[in-house]
């Protein structure tokens, strides 16, 4: 039976405001969109005048945590091959890839390297077969260029895209927070901020040998986002990321060692968050994703140099997105490539608008609602949020899965 849903604001690609329209979804697809009275036969989903956006799709999670990630509106996440055990045989893709479905679709992501260690390739040929639509570094980088050559060179003739991380471990090896007046007050091992510099300069010289995509899976710093933009003035096929994290706080929330704060890569100055800022205003950055990583408090309930990195962002990650849209950063339709078209472009999948003929992932918002992140509230296995009890607007009211209400 088809279902239309009536009396929306319907975010759809090109236009820089939500549209009045009626969606119809039959067979998990949209089939129309119009401004014309829906069929008597048709089940009807009134949407009272809310915002009806395309599901959110999560690139690069480090678990799959559908109670959080259904509060936050995310239909698809793309997970990391951080798991235990690492992504990086065809068996383990697929058993990933079936994970959460079918109210949730997680696009496991294949193992660069064996065990992640950054010496031998994976059977990235194989895992691709067994659906992966991806290949990651994890949370390293491989500083080895002989062997990331060779993996590029490969994701290119598979035409898979490589997401990596992005600091120079020569660098970073045993650092806790970026190079500055914080870490040095509180006394951190730290690392200087063109660590992420000299990693992607190197990787975008791979990029322009290679011919392979690659997503800088997050982008923090001031220099690492003008190589970007300087590579893309070179039409290298090169995207970039990054989390609310990045663009609503600087290294001074990591004051009196609040272990919520500690990220990988680690925050950074009030210069380099302002550069952020501008990055996603005029379209460096590409993707925004939340980062979610959950840890319970054996893992972070420590003295901050023991302290695990990594923070849960699933639940947040429209609200706080929300707010670039408010402070007029950009609008909304482009806050939807960056959390879901371009997500779903990368992954080679096709959801992320509202557009005939894509998966029917959409969720109805109220974007004015009010909340506050509460640590002891969420959804999450865990609520490691730096953004703990700040208040908040923007909650999805309603979340559908190929059309279906979840």
């Amino acid at each position: 039976m088809k279902k239309t849903f009536i009396n929306a604001q319907v975010l759809v690609p090109r236009v820089n405001t939500s549209k009045s329209l009626n969606v119809t979804v039959e067979d998990e697809r949209i089939t129309e969109l119009s401004d014309s009275k829906p069929s008597t036969d048709h089940e009807i989903v009134d949407c009272a005048g809310a915002l009806l956006a395309p599901g959110i799709i999560d690139l690069g999670v480090f678990a799959i945590d559908k109670p959080a990630f259904h509060y936050g509106g995310i239909t698809r996440a793309a997970l990391m091959p951080d798991q235990s055990p690492v992504l990086d045989l065809p068996a383990m893709i697929k058993h990933n890839a079936s994970e959460g479905k079918p109210d949730l679709w997680s696009h496991p992501l294949a193992a660069a390297t064996k065990g992640l260690k950054g010496s031998e390739l994976a059977e990235i040929g194989l895992m691709k077969q067994a659906g992966a639509r991806g290949v990651a570094t994890g949370r390293s980088w491989i500083s080895d260029s002989g062997i990331m050559l060779k993996l590029l060179h490969y994701c290119r003739s598979l035409d898979l895209p490589v997401i990596v991380h992005s600091e120079d471990s020569g660098l970073t090896s045993g650092a806790v927070a970026t190079a500055g007046e914080t870490a040095t007050r509180l006394g951190l091992s730290s690392a200087p901020a063109c660590a992420e510099a000299l990693s992607i300069a190197r990787d975008i010289a791979l990029v322009r040998e290679s011919g392979a995509h690659v997503h800088f899976r997050q982008v923090t710093t001031a220099q690492g986002l003008e190589m970007i933009r300087t590579a893309k003035g070179e039409q290298l096929p090169v995207t970039c990321g990054i989390t609310p994290a990045h663009l609503f706080l600087s290294d001074i929330a990591t004051s009196d060692f609040r272990t919520f704060a500690k990220l990988s890569p680690p925050l950074r100055s009030e210069e380099d968050r302002q550069a952020c800022l501008d990055a996603v205003r005029d379209g460096t950055i590409d993707v925004i994703s939340s980062g979610h990583d959950p840890r319970g408090p054996e893992d972070k309930r420590l003295p901050f140099a023991e302290a695990e990195f990594g923070m849960a962002g699933a639940e947040s990650l429209l609200a706080l997105s929300l707010n670039l849209v408010r402070d007029g950063i950009i609008d909304i339709q482009r806050l939807f490539e960056l959390l879901s078209a371009t997500p779903a472009k990368i992954l080679g999948v096709e959801a992320g608008q509202i557009a005939e003929g894509y998966e029917a992932d959409l969720i109805v918002i109220d974007p004015e609602a009010a909340w506050q992140i509460d640590t002891r509230k969420m959804a999450a296995s865990a609520g490691n949020t730096p953004f703990d009890k700040l208040p908040v607007q923007g909650r999805v009211r309603a979340i559908y899965k190929g059309g279906k209400a979840l």
